[in-house]
């Protein structure tokens, strides 16, 4: 599993894969995993369901308006 997140690590939101897992998008915003959840459904960030068992990825541009960055 390459491209894991580390909270300590240094990351550039252009290197970011264009879908993001749930714990990836948490490191990045400091939460917990279930707040990311919780988050999507009160509608304030929308998952992608992938898969037979549903995982939730993210997209790229969500996560970085939420943190108010401009997608460039």
């Amino acid at each position: 599993m390459a491209n894991k997140l580390k909270p300590s690590a240094k990351v550039s939101l252009s290197d970011l894969p264009d879908l993001l897992t749930i714990r990836e998008v948490a490191d990045l915003l400091r939460v917990s995993p279930l707040t990311i959840k919780r988050w999507g459904k009160k509608g304030k960030l929308p998952a992608i369901r992938i898969n037979s068992r549903g995982d939730r990825r993210y997209k790229k541009e969500v996560v970085q308006r939420l943190l108010g960055v401009n997608p460039s």
